[in-house]
């Protein structure tokens, strides 16, 4: 499932940018179907323009009923009545995803025998300060398990001792969820931690939900701004 909204607030339209031959939005879809790993693959979007972009190359798209706040509250209408156990959320502005990555996601549901985890996501140490620091890059924090403890953008943990090793780890908001624990997302009130940071997994943990964190390399841009897309179509040239 690509969750996929026209005005961006940081980029508006950014879906329907050209990124080296195609759109931004089209590049994503193909490159998750191209994984062969998915029995569908869907665009969910409430615009018309994405709609038509994502049906005119035969892609498959569904329209979203509601209005809603975030990509999984949309998600949650639009599998509520799909016989699926597990879903795959894979951002619009994602065009870089790979199947190594994507298949280590399934792979933590097919090893939970006990059923105790809600959902799966990504995450990617950086060496970088400047990428550190950057508000848009989510950081995550997690314990000895790899289970999230927190996201925020703000560097964590706060390096008080710098000379005590650490690494800093990116999320990248790529999820998997098991059907129901996004259906609870959908149907439970956002919360204050989620609120201020605006990021949407920490609903999931204010609400006693288990998030695993599996290490990625995946060489990846989201884009979120006109510099992140001119960034994303020079590696682009360089594949």
């Amino acid at each position: 499932m690509i969750p996929a909204r026209f005005d961006a607030a940081r980029f508006p339209g950014k879906l329907l940018e050209d990124l080296n031959g195609k759109t931004v939005i089209r590049r994503t879809y193909e490159a998750a179907k191209n994984t062969d790993l998915f029995e569908e693959v869907y665009v969910v979007t409430d615009s018309e323009k994405i709609a038509s972009e994502i049906s005119g190359f035969g892609g498959k798209v569904i329209m979203s009923k509601k209005e809603h706040e975030c990509g999984s509250d949309r998600l949650a209408e639009a599998v509520e009545d799909m016989d699926v156990d597990i879903v795959v959320n894979v951002q619009g502005d994602e065009p870089f995803i790979d199947r190594e990555s994507l298949a280590k996601l399934l792979v933590v549901f097919r090893e939970d025998h006990e059923e105790e985890i809600d959902l799966a996501s990504l995450k990617t140490a950086m060496s970088v300060s400047d990428e550190i620091t950057n508000s848009n890059n989510v950081k995550v924090i997690t314990d000895k398990n790899n289970l999230a403890l927190y996201f925020s953008r703000f560097p964590i943990p706060y390096p008080r001792d710098r000379d005590a090793p650490m690494t800093y780890f990116r999320h990248i908001g790529i999820y998997a969820f098991r059907k129901q624990a996004l259906i609870d997302f959908h149907n439970l009130p956002m919360l204050p931690l989620e609120a201020t940071e605006k990021i949407e997994a920490i609903r999931f943990l204010e609400y006693g939900k288990k998030i695993k964190m599996v290490d990625t390399n995946m060489n990846t841009i989201g884009i979120d701004t006109p510099e992140d897309l001119e960034r994303a179509r020079k590696l682009m040239q360089e594949d």
